[in-house]
């Protein structure tokens, strides 16, 4: 008997992800399809990104299209060229700028899901800061100086920047817990590091600081944390925001502009280049762009450096603006992600394939009649009926997928919907004739 070309690990990892609805957070290069040219324009970025440079991205795309899936695709690319990455979805607590704690609230999300090769699932924070040090210790070895001496040399340079002389002294004291043993000292040092400190008072009692990660720092905390990691020894570091609707959601005026100022600063300093060895790469849905009284063309200055390329018409494309719209999959496309869905279903056997190569077209038909091109357009729900229907033929298999085909009701995707309402309280109000 063949052995399973797809380990069951893996293979249930994507099946119930998908049945559930969601992205899978392994296993996206089993059902991984078009969208070659966006890939290709991101992998570039993580060049620039180990070069030294700082990229931004917006990736754009409607409901259910495949931003979440894209954006998880690229953390696996990123951590496979060395990078550092974290990711976090925005929310009404976590936000780019805020006054009452959502800026640091979501940067301590950030580093909780801060991510390496080595550690892709989140909590790699210790192992960066013991993989400095551990440099450290080797030329602090090679030059007859003592560790603490390196450290201090090595981050001299970070100094300059906002919070850099107390990071300094938070990896000197982790240096210290690493060498003594004392596993409080470490643990504190951690702590600050992602953010997690209330007060500056707690943080002067613990390590002798006396700055915290706050509201106001969180992205200068960010610049400092990717310099950071290139000591290390990693290639840059990358920052994955998805969900950044829920920006374009915020009734307040005056907090969804500050956080769009927030955005603009980011914009500014990653295209001007002042920003090193750092990348974002930020999810949207097409209102939160385009929309010019709630969105980010409603701030003039986000409008004009985010606008489309004039020339870029007539199935002409630009792939080098900081706005990268996920380009909807083709009905080809959509075949053979049924196609791979079916092989990884089947653990990777042809012989166990629960559908002949004749159903997959008659899916695709028997969804283009309920939902016309958005089948393939927004997927998502499409592909959570296929995943359905291989779990029934699994579980009888005496069952016939043509009957079973005319009774199944493939749902539009309704998700976001409300999304895009406007909250009663906002300065305008819509109406139709």
């Amino acid at each position: 008997m063949n052995a399973p070309a797809i380990r069951s690990k893996d293979r249930d990892a994507v099946i119930q992800s998908l049945r559930a609805g969601v992205v899978p957070r392994a296993g996206q290069h089993l059902i991984q399809v078009g969208r070659k040219p966006e890939i290709e324009t991101l992998v570039a970025d993580l060049d620039r990104i180990a070069d030294g440079g700082s990229t931004i991205r917006f990736v754009i795309g409607e409901y259910g299209a495949g931003k979440t899936f894209f954006l998880n695709l690229i953390r696996s690319v990123v951590m496979e060229k060395k990078l550092v990455t974290a990711n976090a979805d925005l929310n009404p607590d976590r936000r780019l700028h805020a006054t009452g704690g959502q800026a640091r609230s979501l940067y301590a999300e950030l580093m909780r899901n801060l991510s390496t090769r080595t550690k892709p699932d989140g909590g790699a924070m210790a192992g960066i800061v013991e993989r400095f040090i551990a440099n450290a210790k080797t030329e602090a070895l090679a030059q007859g100086a003592s560790t603490e001496e390196v450290i201090r040399q090595k981050l001299e340079h970070l100094t300059e920047m906002v919070n850099g002389f107390d990071f300094a002294d938070v990896i000197a004291a982790y240096c210290r817990g690493f060498e003594a043993g004392d596993e409080v000292l470490k643990s504190d040092a951690i702590r600050w590091l992602r953010g997690e400190f209330n007060t500056k008072t707690e943080a002067r009692q613990a390590l002798g600081v006396r700055s915290i990660v706050d509201d106001a720092s969180f992205y200068d905390q960010l610049k400092l944390f990717a310099r950071f990691v290139r000591l290390a020894g990693y290639a840059g570091f990358v920052v994955c925001l998805d969900e950044l609707v829920n920006l374009y959601k915020l009734a307040n005026t005056p907090a969804r502009n500050a956080n769009y100022e927030q955005i603009l600063r980011i914009l500014n300093d990653t295209l001007q280049g002042t920003a090193v060895g750092l990348g974002f790469i930020l999810g949207g849905t097409p209102e939160f762009l385009l929309d010019t009284r709630r969105g980010l063309f409603s701030y003039p200055a986000l409008q004009s450096r985010l606008a489309e390329n004039t020339f870029a018409v007539a199935g002409l494309v630009d792939y080098s603006g900081p706005v990268l719209r996920l380009a909807s999959l083709r009905p080809e496309d959509f075949y053979v992600l049924l196609d791979k869905l079916r092989h990884v279903h089947a653990h990777g056997i042809a012989e166990k394939y629960l559908l002949p190569d004749e159903a997959l077209p008659a899916f695709m038909e028997h969804c283009a009649r309920r939902l016309g091109d958005s089948y393939f357009r927004t997927p998502r729900t499409t592909i959570t009926a296929f995943v359905n229907l291989l779990a029934v033929l699994e579980q009888n298999p005496g069952a016939s997928w043509r009957q079973l085909l005319g009774a199944i009701e493939v749902m539009p995707d309704m998700a976001g919907v409300s999304d895009s309402e406007v909250e009663a309280d906002d300065e305008f109000a819509s109406f139709k004739l």
